[in-house]
C-alpha cells in the first residue's frame, strides 16, 4: 500500500514522496481514510508513528478541496493507561 491508495491530492502526494516517505504506517493506514471522509477518529500511537500526518494530511486536502473542516474538535493527551502514549480525536 501507498499514500496514493488513499486518493490523495497531487501537491501532498509530491510533498510525500519528495520527503522520502513512500509507504504510510499501521496508524496512517487506518486513520488517513475516515479522517478523509470527515469521520471522528480515536487512536493511540506510538511516539513517532506517524499520527500527525494521520489528521493533517486528510485535512489538508479537505481545506484545498473547499470541503468543510469542523474546528475545535482536535485533543491531545497522555493516554491514561501507558501515561507515554499520545491520543488524538478529530
Amino acid at each position: 500500500m501507498d499514500f496514493s491508495s488513499f486518493g490523495l491530492i497531487e501537491p501532498l502526494l509530491r510533498a510525500l514522496n519528495e520527503s522520502n516517505y513512500t509507504s504510510p504506517t499501521p496508524i496512517q493506514s487506518k486513520g488517513i481514510p475516515p479522517v478523509l471522509a470527515g469521520k471522528d477518529v480515536m487512536a493511540t500511537a506510538q511516539t513517532g508513528t506517524g499520527k500527525t500526518a494521520s489528521f493533517a494530511l486528510p485535512l489538508l486536502q479537505r481545506i484545498v478541496a473547499g470541503r468543510p473542516v469542523s474546528g475545535n474538535r482536535l485533543r491531545w493527551g497522555k493516554d491514561q493507561s501507558t501515561n507515554d502514549e499520545i491520543t488524538w480525536r478529530a
